[in-house]
């Protein structure tokens, strides 16, 4: 479920090109005029305004933007302004650069995506930095958590519904005993969540609750500190409720010293044309307050107003 709000009557592409010139001329930018267009607009009308765009002006929108505005609001506009698979790529290319085990920026987009969605991400990734994505990350990870993103990135799930409940049986059996050794890097544990189809591991999952008593995320968390456990649990998450994964994403950036914008901006930009009105229903519920209330009362100006219209706020 999206939450973008998009006008009755949308101008024609070269028209919201030609208003986001005049944004840019004269004296200052006129931030507003940027949030009102772009702001508004569904992915297949930005990708034609970035068309008439280089059309009319011989320049890549991107590069105009990056140009005129600054900070958290440049960085919410221009993710947003990437097709999809570009904004993966990208984002996917930052985390492998300043890759940190408690960085989960490629676990969600290996695993809350679909796999036509990942595959697409691989492609504008080879395209954007003439390098594969899988390379990337088995050149800048290591130890366990290469075994785990590796696969992981390169995975190609079957998408349909069918499911197999003896394999679900057995290989929650199997979860549960390497889990219980603490063999957490164990090859057939990472083969489970690296090439199951989300259906089959949510009934592995689901069976593995029933037999032991317990979520099988519950009995990753023996060590808190432990980041390749926190690896796999979010991993399991992105996979079986990812809008219960991403809410906690947005709570921990606002609600931690100081506001981690740099989630705040991925989560809002990836999830807007996806399920970001779940996850603000899963916010309120979980917090007692609206999420729009909670990113009012930590941000401010261009930025804040950028992130509620990706909200469904205005226009």
């Amino acid at each position: 479920m999206a939450s973008l709000k998009v006008p009755a009557t949308v101008p024609s592409p070269s028209e919201d090109a030609e208003q986001l010139r005049k944004a840019f001329e004269g004296w200052g930018t006129n931030e507003a005029l940027i949030i009102s267009i772009l702001g508004h607009r569904t992915a297949d009308q930005r990708r034609a305004i970035r068309q008439a765009y280089r059309q009319a002006y011989n320049e890549d929108l991107l590069k105009s933007l990056d140009g005129e505005i600054s900070g958290d609001f440049e960085r919410v506009v221009l993710l947003w302004t990437l097709d999809s698979a570009e904004r993966d790529a990208w984002l996917a290319n930052e985390a492998v650069r300043k890759w940190r085990p408690g960085n989960r920026v490629l676990i969600e987009i290996a695993c809350a995506r679909s796999s036509k969605e990942l595959f697409a991400v691989r492609q504008a990734y080879h395209s954007r930095f003439k390098r594969s994505l899988e390379e990337d990350v088995a050149v800048h990870t290591t130890g366990d958590f290469r075994k785990l993103l590796v696969p992981l990135v390169s995975a190609f799930r079957y998408e349909g519904p069918e499911i197999n409940l003896t394999l679900a049986k057995s290989e929650a059996k199997m979860l549960r005993e390497k889990i219980s050794d603490k063999a957490y890097n164990h090859e057939e544990l990472i083969r489970i969540l690296t090439t199951r189809s989300k259906a089959q591991l949510v009934a592995t999952f689901n069976h593995y609750n029933d037999a032991f008593g317990n979520p099988v995320n519950k009995d990753l968390k023996s060590d808190p500190k432990d980041e390749f456990l926190a690896a796999l649990r979010a991993t399991i998450r992105c996979i079986c409720c990812p809008e219960r994964y991403f809410e906690k994403v947005i709570r921990l950036a606002i609600n931690g010293l100081g506001t981690d914008e740099n989630a705040l901006t991925r989560v809002i930009a990836t999830r807007a044309e996806v399920d970001l009105k779940v996850v603000a229903e899963v916010y309120q519920k979980r917090n007692s307050m609206p999420l729009e209330r909670a990113i009012k009362g930590d941000t401010s100006g261009d930025y804040e107003a950028m992130l509620l219209a990706l909200l469904g706020q205005g226009a």
